[in-house]
């Protein structure tokens, strides 16, 4: 006999539960604790796991209202013959909610439950039993965690984690160098010349992703600075440093050709290895570049790093962007995440300390843009609040400019479409 899927309740007073998304296809092969489909009500939103290992049939469609207890689906065993369900008698309505024969016709009805999910995926983080019960008995809000299971699902160990995080966050706040190579994150897939992408100040390698789509035709291949993502700390002298550790990895990668993206402080660093790799560079996209200018909006730099938790990071990060809305709570609470760890932090305040002293940018990459022959685009938003747009004004004239007026200092993150474009065009 199939395993039958029922719609589980829970809370105390819900009678229905909506099919809000399926993860699996009709036919698709699942194994027992594997998330397969989405629940909402009036009061609550959750994934539910598969019963069993085997075949899922005769899926409810996604927005349809189902009885507490009533089957969404079935479970076939491999070799199982598939037939018509069976029959369940119970007491109570049976049947998922669809709409009447007798009003209009109309197909099925996914587009207002893909927009509720949306909206319940942002509200509702998805969560194991576990977890959820360890979060409601220390009192932890499950939309503080970045999940570490299948599709960024929370884990118990995500909230016992998060237990420690107070002694973590007041921990004294000291580094020593680490040795070992810096991070290198490279994609599947793609062919022709690789695309070589170094991220700005106090972020990581994961802040190309709204980009990536329109390179993916492409080797990408994602660098980490010193003091950032998994790279390991380092206590730099100055920007020299700074550059030969980065081209020390580009060195290694041992390509004949690349074209270089590089942001803020990444752009800095690309601008350099052009500069000196200029047979090996054969293009090069430079978005909100550091380097050409003596100014820079410290105060943002600083509180960025001295931000423990997401309440006082939050108004930082908004300054980066010209719309502020696009920096969602959620969004602020995975770049807390990410820089939980104190040692982090304190190197790359030492390391904005000797790059940005006073906050003045303490390398001038002016005649360095000046030497470069390559085909180059800078890419500025001209309400960019931490490096001012018009250092662009001063490059030469065979180095295309693209200034826009809507955007911030991370065009890439708020109009990614449109710089995506705009480097894929170079290619």
């Amino acid at each position: 006999m199939p395993t039958e899927i029922i719609m589980p309740k829970v809370d105390m007073d819900m009678e229905t539960g909506k099919i809000a998304a399926w993860h699996v296809e009709e036919g698709a092969r699942v194994a027992e604790g594997e998330p397969i489909f989405d629940i909402e009500t009036d009061k609550a939103a959750m994934e539910v796991e598969a019963p069993a290992n085997g075949t899922l049939h005769h899926l409810v469609p996604e927005g349809a209202e189902v009885p507490i207890g009533a089957p969404v689906g079935w479970l076939y065993a491999e070799g199982e013959e598939v037939v018509e369900p069976p029959v369940r008698k119970t007491q109570g309505p049976e049947r998922a909610k669809e709409p009447s024969k007798s009003e209009p016709k109309t197909e099925t009805p996914t587009p207002a439950p893909v927009t509720s999910t949306a909206e319940v995926a942002e509200e509702k983080p998805r969560a194991t039993p576990k977890a959820r019960k360890l979060a409601r008995n220390n009192g932890i809000d499950l939309a503080t965690l970045n999940g570490s299971g299948p599709r960024g699902r929370i884990q118990a160990a995500d909230v016992t984690m998060l237990e420690e995080e107070p002694r973590r966050m007041s921990a004294p706040a000291t580094f020593e160098n680490e040795p070992g190579a810096l991070s290198v994150i490279r994609s599947r897939g793609g062919s022709g010349t690789p695309i070589v992408m170094i991220h700005g100040f106090a972020n990581e390698a994961a802040a190309w992703s709204p980009i990536e789509t329109h390179l993916s035709a492409r080797p990408l291949i994602r660098i980490e600075m010193p003091c950032h993502g998994k790279s390991p700390k380092r206590r730099l002298s100055g920007f020299p440093e700074l550059v030969s550790d980065v081209r020390r990895v580009f060195d290694d990668l041992g390509l004949e050709a690349a074209h270089l993206v590089g942001h803020s402080l990444g752009g800095a660093v690309a601008l350099a290895i052009a500069d000196t790799r200029g047979n090996r560079v054969d293009g090069l996209t430079l978005i909100a570049p550091a380097g050409l200018g003596p100014d820079i909006n410290g105060a943002v730099i600083d509180g960025i790093g001295r931000a423990t938790r997401a309440e006082s990071l939050g108004p930082w990060l908004r300054q980066l962007v010209a719309d502020d809305t696009i920096i969602t709570d959620r969004y602020v609470r995975a770049a807390m995440m990410s820089r939980k760890d104190p040692d982090l932090r304190a190197a790359q305040m030492a390391m904005a300390d000797v790059l940005f002293p006073d906050g003045t940018q303490a390398f001038d990459l002016r005649p360095a843009l000046g030497r470069i022959v390559m085909p180059t685009r800078i890419v500025w938003g001209k309400r960019d609040a931490i490096i001012d747009w018009r250092h662009a004004l001063g490059a030469p004239g065979h180095i295309a400019l693209h200034l826009f007026d809507g955007l911030g200092h991370l065009p890439h993150l708020e109009s990614p479409d449109a710089i995506g474009q705009l480097i894929a065009a170079t290619l």
